[in-house]
């Protein structure tokens, strides 16, 4: 895959697999190897939250309620952030062909290139069993077997548990789920040239 970018900024990557596929671990790679920042929606969304904006407003009733945040919202903070980006390594997103087909209509071919990230459920299933979250920053983590059910985030101090919807049922459904969604999204980018595995 070539890296290099057109007009002298940064290369525009968009990095997607199943949940404990590794996008976390390796984007965070990617963007220090290649100077360029990693963004996920969940970066996005905290930002547009705390900067108290319309979308952040939007974004709060959404996860306050409980439910996901509809596409409409998703694309125009993503669009938002990303309109005058000179690189990125976008963690996660786009994960619908409607979300994609949005992404590129808005913003002159917003990816150089679009990586897949495959790991199998006896990979994936432990790792995501082991995944705990800092309730404040957002930072991931892998629980050793000794770990108390709560500690403190090294980062900031926040809570770091399990989430709530880690349980082994919602894992699964999570995997299944992504894993109809992926074939057409991944033809849509094989057939653009775009995608590597």
């Amino acid at each position: 895959m070539d890296l290099t970018a057109p007009g002298g900024r940064g290369p525009r990557l968009i990095v997607f697999g199943r949940q404990g596929s590794g996008k976390g671990t390796q984007c965070a790679l990617l963007s220090s190897w290649l100077g360029i920042p990693h963004l996920s929606t969940g970066d996005l969304f905290r930002q547009e939250v705390a900067e108290d904006t319309a979308l952040g407003s939007r974004v709060r009733a959404c996860l306050e309620s409980g439910a996901l945040v509809p596409d409409d919202v998703v694309l125009d903070v993503v669009i938002k952030r990303l309109r005058h980006a000179a690189g990125y390594v976008l963690d996660g997103f786009p994960r619908t062909l409607e979300q994609t087909s949005t992404f590129f209509e808005a913003l002159d071919r917003p990816a150089d290139a679009a990586i897949e990230l495959y790991a199998p459920n006896d990979v994936v299933l432990p790792r995501l069993a082991a995944r705990r979250v800092c309730r404040t920053c957002g930072d991931v983590t892998t629980a050793a077997e000794d770990d108390p059910p709560e500690r403190a985030c090294t980062n900031c101090g926040g809570v770091v548990a399990q989430r709530e919807d880690d349980t082994h049922e919602a894992i699964r459904r999570r995997l299944a789920h992504w894993d109809e969604q992926a074939g057409p999204l991944l033809r849509w980018f094989h057939s653009r040239g775009l995608l590597d595995t």
